[in-house]
């Protein structure tokens, strides 16, 4: 506690971004440092699991020290330290739980266990004090394509989800195959503002009727034939045209989808989540789709999409305010479930 406000400290450390957040009260951003290892894995084309430990052993420590100096706080000042234990890499959530373990057990400072999507939706109430469960979120990232009721702020029902590709690594893939390189979806996005949206009409995949889950594994696979024929007779590929057609077809599935599930559950707005909520054709679209129904759109500023520190802040905030707190028992976990994370993150 520093002058009347709650202090939350947020650590994140599920892929390849070293993050540590301060948050006075759940909303207010004291500090925010990313250290992002983007550079190092290009070399690869990918995240290298055993590389991006390394690294986030060596960072952590540094990027804590610097959180707590950006918010001028001391560690006695901070009321409570919350953790991302999954999803995510498995040595990568290892660093970041044992430091936050280690940092709680030598301070005293209670521990929370924050679940990596969770932290991704509750993004949102950083920026708009109007959310409140229960309400619709659509979370789209490099590893995740979901739809979830949030039915409170540590209870999640998933309406939808991925069966193949999440939409952020079909963006990587088809980037690799025109030869954008990583990360791809930043790439794509600004590849596809110089070309024709309409100009190849690659599969939208909806699965069965009334079906709520994604597929994106048949698009991806449609570029890649795609751009294979054209090689093999010799025409000329416009690479623009190729991104802004997979583009397009990827965010009429997600948007379509996104609009049924709001119909169908009657929420008055939506609130979008992920790093792929970065996109800005995504975001444009599902600004259009919801002002047409008269609905609203929650979604946070790009900083926040990303991985980061706040998030998790944010999301330890509402769960301490639960009293769910974790012990010097909490593991980490890689595939961990939204829907049945309580027992495994609070006890």
């Amino acid at each position: 506690m520093k002058d009347g406000k709650h202090i939350t400290m947020g650590i994140e450390s599920s892929c390849d971004e070293t993050a540590i957040a301060v948050l006075a009260d759940g909303r207010e951003i004291l500090s925010n440092v990313i250290s992002s290892q983007i550079e190092i894995h290009k070399e690869y084309g990918g995240v290298v699991p055993e590389i991006a430990s390394r690294h986030h052993l060596n960072n952590i420590p540094f990027v804590f020290q610097k959180a707590l100096r950006e918010a001028n706080l001391g560690l006695t000042e901070v009321d409570e330290i919350g953790v991302t234990a999954g999803p995510g890499l498995a040595g990568a959530l290892l660093m970041g739980t044992a430091f936050a373990k280690a940092v709680s057990a030598a301070s005293g400072v209670p521990l929370v266990g924050v679940h990596h999507i969770q932290a991704h939706i509750l993004a949102n109430t950083i920026e708009h004090p109007d959310l409140e469960p229960p309400f619709l979120s659509l979370v789209v990232s490099g590893g995740h394509t979901h739809l979830i009721e949030v039915l409170g702020y540590n209870e999640f029902k998933i309406l939808g989800a991925t069966r193949d590709d999440a939409v952020g690594e079909a963006y990587d893939k088809v980037a690799r195959v025109i030869g954008l390189g990583y990360p791809g979806g930043p790439k794509v996005d600004r590849l596809a503002k110089e070309g024709d949206p309409h100009a190849i009409e690659f599969k939208r995949v909806y699965l069965e009727k009334d079906s709520l889950d994604f597929s994106f594994s048949g698009t991806k696979t449609g570029v890649i034939n795609y751009l294979h024929s054209a090689q093999q007779r010799g025409e000329e590929v416009k690479a623009a045209d190729v991104a802004a057609s997979f583009q397009q077809a990827v965010i009429d599935v997600i948007v379509d989808k996104a609009m049924w599930a709001l119909d169908r559950t009657g929420y008055a707005g939506l609130a979008a989540a992920g790093g792929v909520a970065c996109n800005s054709a995504l975001r444009a679209a599902l600004a259009a789709a919801l002002e047409s129904r008269g609905k609203k759109l929650w979604i946070p500023s790009p900083i926040l999409c990303t991985d980061n520190g706040a998030m998790v802040a944010a999301a330890a905030y509402r769960k301490a305010r639960l009293g769910l707190f974790a012990t010097d028992r909490l593991d980490c976990f890689p595939g961990l479930n939204i829907e049945t994370q309580l027992y495994k993150l609070d006890e």
